[in-house]
């Protein structure tokens, strides 16, 4: 990952996929650098602020900084500080990660919508998880 600068700005979105069976949601939370487009951090969890808390508090301190844009989604509002928060939609304020988590989607089969392929454990959602951002950041040339 690349350091940030102070041109840096974060996209935050979650997204939805099952543990075990469809009854179980688990939300994938991430932040997406504007600049360089590679994922800065990720959260697994219920779509509380409490998980919300886990993903700002894995952000690198230097984009702690940076302008947040994120969607009207109500926790954000109590975790970001409101001088860098742009919340909104319309006009594009997050349509980098709203782009990215539909190229999560077409990549890993466990993350489509209506699918019968979900992952059998927490663990192993996360592994899958990380694997592919580990690679998705590896191809992504910072500039």
């Amino acid at each position: 990952m690349a350091p940030a600068k102070s041109i840096d700005g974060l996209e935050l979105d979650e997204l939805c996929t099952y543990v075990g069976c469809k009854a179980q949601k688990v939300w994938l939370q991430l932040a997406l650098c504007r600049r360089t487009r590679q994922v800065v951090a990720y959260a697994l969890g219920c779509r509380s602020r409490r998980t919300a808390r886990r993903l700002w508090r894995r952000l690198p301190p230097q984009y702690r900084r940076a302008w947040c844009y994120t969607d009207l989604w109500e926790a954000y509002r109590g975790l970001i500080p409101w001088r860098q928060h742009l919340a909104g939609y319309g006009r594009g304020p997050t349509n980098h990660v709203e782009r990215f988590n539909a190229t999560r989607r077409a990549r890993i089969g466990r993350l489509v919508r209506k699918s019968l392929s979900f992952s059998r454990s927490w663990k192993l959602l996360d592994a899958v998880v990380k694997l592919f951002l580990h690679d998705y950041n590896a191809t992504r040339k910072p500039t």
